[in-house]
């Protein structure tokens, strides 16, 4: 049971920095944070979960099904990850590319320490058994001191994984498959990254958050394991039986003036490689979600809308069902899992395919973080735009990607992966 306090919020306070910073001293913290973005239909505008009363951790192996069983018996709130290599769970795949992170392939937690932000108040709500705390935690989130300061950091060289001349004969290579008919779209990632480094996770945390502004933002911190998101994307929401996906394809630059801002997207709009694979993936998510969608419920609300954000514009489909009564939320997950936007279509070929062309282990990176509650609702957003750490290892990594399709030119798609990875790039060095 949980003990429930609402807490006016003062507009001229540094509040998001200071209860972040007062976080740090548990081992296991989700930030959530919409950066008030309409386009996020988030039903909290941030949240703060902390540290964990039970949780569970597990590789691949029936991962799902071990999820199902905690999330059924918790029946609370809880906050984790599921990476990208769970896809070895829902179908015969593998995972062999090297792995610089070492993140468990699933981390959830059942906060005791638990803030529910609104535009206007914040709801806290404790663990019965810590209940005598708030009082004395909110003060000192009030008074928590905000280091401004720059740390000094280890000079940071980025270096590439996949060389720009291999990425090019790996895209050559998902070409000969597209035209033979294997697949028709697929998502192929690659990793940047550096080793022996040393960063302040939320120092840079916050840079990034100021540079991109993005509506599903994310600060993870797993004991040694960071993950530090500027994610634009949503993957699955549960609100009572409606389940909504977001999916993105489709990215442009953005312009120094709103004259050719405007221009760009137009352009974006109307591009039909860009529309092409929207598509695509739209059309992989309403099959996915018919799975376990009521009869006829299935409906793309949006297709192919333009929104803007700080770094690029996307290209954003929105697509929704209806679930009966008794469809649990996990087995909601397990039947769209991994999301469509970072596989490809047909999927398990796709991501065979990519498996055998890419040259790093995804993890956490094309995976999701976020919340079940406890009537079965949920939020999960796609991480991409982020930046991983391991602070046990000094390594530090962030991943890009892209659509391939019939359509594709590498030349194209290599430049659309460096605008992808400007803002992690530019916070790091």
């Amino acid at each position: 049971m949980r003990t429930n306090i609402k807490k006016t919020l003062r507009k001229d306070t540094n509040l998001k920095q200071a209860i972040l910073a007062w976080a740090q001293q548990f081992e296991e913290v989700v930030w959530l944070d919409s950066n008030n973005h309409a386009q996020a239909h988030s039903t909290y505008t941030a949240i703060l979960a902390v540290d964990s009363f039970t949780a569970i951790k597990t590789d691949s192996h029936q991962a799902f099904k071990k999820l199902e069983e905690y999330q059924t018996t918790t029946k609370d709130w809880l906050f984790g990850y599921l990476t990208y290599d769970l896809k070895n769970d829902v179908e015969r795949l593998k995972s062999e590319n090297f792995d610089g992170l070492q993140f468990p392939d699933l981390y959830f937690f059942q906060p005791k320490r638990l803030f529910l932000f609104s535009e206007t108040e914040v709801t806290i709500q404790y663990l019965n058994m810590i209940d005598d705390e708030v009082e004395d935690d909110w003060q000192d989130i009030l008074s928590a001191e905000i280091s401004e300061e720059e740390h000094a950091a280890s000079h940071i060289k980025i270096s590439l994984r996949t060389s720009k001349d291999t990425y090019y004969e790996k895209i050559d290579a998902l070409l000969k498959h597209i035209a033979r008919g294997d697949i028709y779209v697929a998502n192929y990632c690659q990793e940047f990254f550096a080793e022996d480094v040393t960063i302040d996770p939320l120092l840079t945390f916050k840079k990034l958050n100021d540079i991109s502004h993005p509506p599903f933002a994310t600060f993870l911190k797993i004991d040694k394991h960071y993950l530090l998101s500027a994610s634009p994307e949503r993957y699955l929401k549960k609100t009572g039986n409606t389940v909504v996906s977001q999916p993105i394809k489709g990215t442009a630059k953005r312009a120094q003036t709103k004259t050719d801002d405007e221009k760009l997207i137009e352009t974006l709009k109307n591009d039909p490689k860009e529309r092409s694979e929207n598509i695509m993936i739209t059309d992989l998510v309403r099959n996915d979600l018919s799975r376990i969608a009521t009869k006829g419920s299935v409906v793309v609300e949006e297709l192919c809308k333009v929104y803007t954000f700080q770094q690029v514009h996307q290209m954003i489909s929105t697509i929704t069902c209806q679930v009966a009564d008794d469809v649990s939320p996990v087995s909601i997950i397990r039947n769209t899992f991994p999301m469509g936007s970072m596989t490809g279509a047909p999927k398990v070929r796709a991501m065979q395919i990519i498996e055998k062309l890419e040259d790093a282990k995804r993890g956490l990176y094309s995976g999701a973080v976020g919340y079940f509650a406890p009537n079965g609702d949920f939020d999960f957003n796609v991480i991409i735009r982020s930046i991983l750490y391991n602070e046990m290892s000094k390594y530090v990594s962030y991943s890009v990607g892209g659509a391939i399709t019939a359509k594709s030119n590498a030349e194209n798609e290599y430049e659309e992966c460096l605008l992808k990875a400007k803002a992690m790039r530019q916070v790091l060095e």
